[in-house]
């Protein structure tokens, strides 16, 4: 990380450390396309890193402004109650650093347009 932004890719997790490949392809994507903005994978329960331990580490790495991104495709009671106090919590450990939550991914206007042009593309051919 040569910059002072940052993104965490925060998502739920599942006790199948398989679950989550799309988020390390994405991880891998934002890292080659942005190569100066901090990235670091979380997760909420059953993989790690924690939410904690991925900001600890990117403002060692010296983020002064993290944005956790939850990976949900809506927010939902994860989102609205849990991840709030995990932030704030960042937040008073890490007073000198900038911490937002975005909203959910799937709520994203261009992730919304991306998401009926896969569904689009898998009635018009079955392949996705």
């Amino acid at each position: 990380m040569s910059g002072e932004r940052a993104v965490v890719l925060f998502g739920h997790g599942a006790r199948d450390p398989a679950w989550a490949a799309p988020m390390r392809r994405v991880r891998d994507r934002l890292v080659a396309a942005a190569p100066d903005v901090g990235v670091e994978l979380a997760f909420l329960e059953f993989i790690e890193p924690t939410l904690d331990v991925a900001i600890d580490s990117l403002v060692v790495r010296g983020a002064r402004r993290i944005v956790v991104l939850p990976m949900f495709i809506a927010q939902g009671g994860h989102l609205k109650a849990d991840l709030p106090k995990l932030v704030a919590a960042a937040r008073a450990r890490h007073p000198a650093c900038e911490i937002v939550q975005a909203l959910a991914v799937g709520e994203a206007d261009s992730v919304i347009a991306a998401m009926a042009e896969y569904a689009r593309r898998c009635a018009a051919d079955d392949n996705g």
